[in-house]
């Protein structure tokens, strides 16, 4: 069934698979607030499981934001859940500051946890990577609202040393309307974290590129995004609209080309991520960004078959 709380708004999420249990960690914030803008500022991170992605548990919340002053004093926002060599499972997220209560200025940075059990988790003191305004665009540089710096995606590079993380950025070039690019770090061992250029060049359409990820599907590597039509640019802007995007690329590590990415899904459905279920076939969830009866629905779909269409140059399709 779909996952839903009766009194809560949910929206971005992540999963880890134990090989047993699948672990869901959601966004949530209150209905009582009224406005559903008003969930950003709220945000806390929650904890679901379930034994084949239908039917889920809910635990409760894990990780809420820090002290005044913390670089996670507002809010903590979407992330990732991987396993390091070490045995220890680490939960790198976004951490948000907002400036004032009358602004939508806000700077995002990347925090981590660690967690023995996938259950109780520790903050890592301090954020671990932030925007290097030797490629990224920094709160006050442009007309953007905010320093974007968000969403890490970690995953292992494929020679089996060191780590990758991919960032929801801004580049600190071109048009302002049209900066979104995927950000870069790594790292030998998970803790210590270096920032490198953007692996994608703006002016591709995009003003975000949000929640990226990466997967291999039957031997073919997919970069999967998601940008709402608010957040289109240049020729994508005039009769396209916005959802979760998908573009086969040459490597999981990059670079990307984001500018023959195509539209997945309509941003009914935001936030996509990939998983694959008991039986090994690849599946994805998003997060229900429509309305239903004039309010927003703010819940996590059930799994989604997807597939490579036939065609050569294609992205994956969704089956019915």
């Amino acid at each position: 069934m779909t996952f839903t709380l009766d009194n809560q708004w949910v929206w971005d999420f992540w999963i880890a698979d134990d090989g047993v249990m699948f672990h869901l960690f959601y966004l949530h914030a209150p209905k009582e607030l009224g406005d559903p803008q008003l969930r950003h500022r709220n945000a806390r991170v929650g904890h679901a499981t379930s034994l084949d992605l239908h039917d889920w548990v809910d635990l409760g919340v894990v990780l809420g934001p820090g002290s005044p002053g913390d670089f996670d004093e507002t809010a903590t926002w979407t992330g990732c859940v991987v396993k390091g060599d070490d045995g220890v499972w680490r939960m790198f997220y976004t951490g948000s500051r907002f400036l004032s209560a009358d602004s939508n200025a806000n700077v995002e940075t990347i925090g981590s946890a660690t967690s023995a059990d996938l259950h109780h988790w520790t903050k890592a003191p301090g954020p671990i990577a932030a925007a290097d305004p030797r490629w990224y665009e920094t709160l006050g540089s442009s007309s953007w609202p905010e320093e974007a710096w968000r969403d890490p995606w970690v995953f292992p590079d494929a020679s089996g040393h060191g780590w990758h993380m991919l960032i929801t950025a801004r580049s600190n070039r071109g048009d302002e309307a049209d900066r979104g690019v995927i950000g870069h770090a790594t790292s030998d061992e998970l803790q210590d974290w270096q920032v490198h250029p953007p692996l994608t060049e703006p002016g591709a359409g995009f003003a975000h590129l949000e929640v990226p990820q990466v997967a291999t599907i039957d031997g073919r590597h997919l970069l999967l995004f998601s940008c709402d039509s608010a957040a289109l640019a240049g020729r994508r802007a005039t009769g396209e609209s916005g959802g979760i995007w998908a573009v086969e690329v040459p490597a999981p590590a990059g670079p990307y080309d984001v500018a023959n990415a195509r539209l997945l899904a309509s941003e009914a459905l935001y936030s996509g991520r990939l998983v694959q279920d008991r039986s090994g076939t690849w599946v994805m969830l998003a997060f229900e960004n429509g309305t239903r009866d004039g309010e927003f629905i703010g819940a996590i779909s059930d799994p989604i078959r997807i597939a490579w269409a036939k065609e050569p140059g294609s992205i994956p399709v969704i089956e019915r």
